[in-house]
């Protein structure tokens, strides 16, 4: 049935997507006994905001539960909520309330990407692993042979169904992903914005040794060049390189700027070298022809 005019649509919050839905249903958990998820992709950082959030909790407590699941030893695995048992922890707390539901890995691989994908500031290396994640948990489980289905993976379950939710392409999540296959030290720098993203993700297709080359350049030069990248990876296709091969390829990349200069001399500085008679000419073609014998004594 249709909606009245006028009338508002209700749409569903994270906490109702994970099933976090009635507060008085959570109970207390001992933190002590909460294990974060396992390869979480997020950062929980001790920066201005998680001392905001530790202020408050001292105020107020946690007021939205965690999300939980139990794990094989009877204790509790993080699905949603890090940020907040952190914040609860470095404010003295021993218990959090929390939720806790029955989820698959799968399942609950998807409920922590979708419940921390929303929060701002998200470094390119926490999208990158939490896409990743999450595509290859979508896969499985539509991989999964059930009640109607014949365990074929669905032929639209692509990188376009992770990119609808986040309101960005298939292509820019498939991008992102990409980065997964950085070698740790060029993702930090894409973190620190000391290397562009789309460099960064041209240099995902090259083998990690020579990454660590590219690493060991940009950290004595400062610099990378997209061009420097688009031809070694055409040299890469024709072969294997050394690294001195490398630095010569990215070398006669760089175009190198001859230097301006300009150089002059107050007419007070060389009045008193000529008599007064000499004109501007005069003392040019003098300059100059001492200017030439000093360089024919440093050629000697």
């Amino acid at each position: 049935m249709k909606n009245r005019s006028g009338e508002k649509i209700k749409l569903a919050s994270i906490d109702e997507l994970l099933g976090v839905v009635n507060e008085e249903s959570a109970m207390e958990i001992e933190i002590s006994k909460i294990h974060p998820f396992k390869n979480h992709p997020f950062k929980v950082l001790d920066d201005e905001k998680m001392q905001d959030l530790v202020e408050s909790v001292r105020i107020n407590g946690v007021l939205t539960p965690v999300l939980l699941r139990m794990d094989d030893n009877e204790e509790y695995e993080m699905v949603s909520g890090h940020r907040r048992m952190h914040a609860a922890q470095l404010a003295g707390l021993t218990t959090i309330p929390a939720i806790v539901r029955e989820l698959s890995d799968d399942d609950a691989i998807v409920a922590m990407v979708d419940a921390n994908i929303q929060r701002e500031e998200l470094l390119p290396s926490e999208k990158a692993f939490a896409y990743k994640m999450k595509l290859e948990a979508m896969k499985r489980k539509a991989g999964r042979p059930s009640k109607g289905n014949t365990g074929q993976i669905v032929p639209n379950l692509t990188t376009d169904i992770i990119g609808e939710t986040e309101g960005i392409s298939g292509h820019q999540v498939k991008r992102f992903i990409r980065l997964t296959e950085l070698i740790p030290e060029l993702l930090d720098l894409v973190d620190n914005k000391k290397l562009q993203f789309t460099v960064a993700v041209d240099i995902s297709y090259i083998d990690k040794e020579v990454q660590e080359w590219i690493y060991e350049y940009i950290s004595d030069t400062g610099f990378i060049k997209p061009k420097q990248i688009a031809t070694l990876r055409n040299q890469l296709n024709d072969g294997p390189i050394n690294q001195i091969q490398m630095l010569s390829i990215f070398n006669n990349c760089v175009m190198a700027k001859k230097v301006s200069r300009s150089l002059t001399f107050s007419e007070k500085k060389l009045t008193k070298y000529f008599p007064d008679d000499y004109t501007d000419k005069d003392m040019e073609q003098v300059i100059e022809s001492l200017l030439e014998k000093w360089m024919h004594e440093q050629s000697c």
